[in-house]
């Protein structure tokens, strides 16, 4: 199934786009926040709930994938992404999300999303809130980057009304 939005389209992970995915997560900026981005890890994520994302031109951007919590009294779904470099900056993230998220609770059913940035990656944080999420605190010692240092994340959530459209 492919989700779309104005400029990115969201469509099933295939095999093929792991070489190029290998080669954007080594950029510094991606790196950086997603450590261990290799073949294996891409190779074992088709098929599941990972999508990627083209840009309007069909040019392959980024990862995007979501996990779900189905048991009843904790049901609630996780987004988490990547964009390459060159792509920052320009409201591809947030209108991802939004895509995602629309698909989540509209299709799916959550009530509740969840996204944990690096509590220091402020560009993903605005990106996040643009969307609606909001700031729920910090998980410390949450993550290993690529140095084997223990890194704080950034807990958000968003409910289903608030989500806003994205230009």
């Amino acid at each position: 199934m492919e989700l779309r939005g104005e400029r990115v389209t969201l469509r099933p992970l295939a095999s093929s786009d792991v070489p190029r995915l290998v080669e954007l997560g080594a950029e510094p900026e991606v790196v950086r926040w997603w450590p261990g981005i290799t073949e294996g890890y891409l190779n074992a994520k088709v098929g599941g709930p990972v999508f990627a994302i083209d840009f309007e031109d069909g040019e392959l951007v980024g990862l995007i994938q979501f996990h779900e919590e189905d048991h009843a009294d904790y049901r609630h779904a996780g987004i988490d992404l990547f964009l390459a470099t060159g792509f920052h900056g320009h409201g591809l993230g947030p209108e991802a999300v939004a895509v995602l998220a629309g698909h989540l609770t509209r299709d799916r059913g959550h009530h509740r999303l969840v996204i944990d940035p690096a509590a220091d990656n402020e560009r993903a944080i605005r990106a996040y809130e643009k969307v609606g999420f909001r700031a729920v605190g910090i998980q410390r010692e949450y993550w290993r980057d690529g140095n084997g240092v223990w890194r704080d994340g950034l807990l958000m959530d968003l409910l289903a009304h608030e989500l806003r459209p994205q230009p």
